[in-house]
């Protein structure tokens, strides 16, 4: 079965990206980031084929400016049609990355969120364990699903902290689908291995 899962987060800088990578490549999926804003270290396309994604779709837009793509666009002097957004069509299944958290701004009329909505694909809201990710996570949470925005399940990022997992999957009535630790060194073998040992990909049929 080929199906499309949209990765999310509760904020920036969180591992969304490495998990996008980790599912991509244990599912043989296309990686598709819509909207590349910032290419410090060659821009997130770079970071999930060093991380063992074969397949990556280009983005529908790469701006230069390291910044929300509403404002990014407007500084590097882009209009974004948000009819370039539409999923792209793939051979087999297909991952797609948002930009930061559910609420970013993807134009001043369009938040991800929005976006999401439109796309009606499952999404996995990705989220980090440390101090603030209960209220960050529901405040997700509850910004999808006002949106009518089917979720998957919530995906944690960092070192286990049971009672905040337990407290967001609760609370949010979202399934837990596990958690992946900090990886050092990354790559794509750790990566892989990882995201063996904590995901379940049954959950993702």
């Amino acid at each position: 079965m080929t199906r499309t899962f949209v990765v999310t987060g509760t904020d920036t800088d969180i591992g969304k990206t490495v998990f996008a990578a980790g599912l991509a490549a244990a599912l043989g999926a296309s990686y598709w980031k819509p909207i590349q804003a910032g290419l410090d270290g060659g821009g997130d396309f770079d970071t999930v084929a060093r991380l063992g994604v074969a397949r990556i779709v280009p983005s529908a837009y790469v701006l230069q400016t390291p910044c929300s793509p509403h404002r990014a666009a407007e500084i590097d002097g882009v209009a974004i049609d948000t009819e370039r957004l539409a999923l792209p069509v793939v051979d087999g299944s297909l991952v797609v990355e948002g930009a930061g958290g559910v609420l970013v701004p993807v134009t001043r009329d369009l938040a991800f969120a929005d976006l999401f909505a439109r796309w009606r694909r499952p999404v996995v809201l990705v989220a980090r364990t440390g101090l603030g990710t209960i209220n960050h996570s529901l405040l997700s949470i509850e910004a999808l699903r006002a949106r009518g925005v089917p979720i998957l399940g919530i995906a944690f990022i960092g070192d286990a902290v049971e009672d905040s997992e337990a407290t967001i999957a609760a609370i949010g009535g979202v399934r837990r689908l596990g958690r992946l630790p900090r990886l050092d060194p990354l790559d794509g073998a750790t990566l892989a291995a990882a995201f063996a040992d904590a995901f379940d990909l049954g959950d993702f049929a």
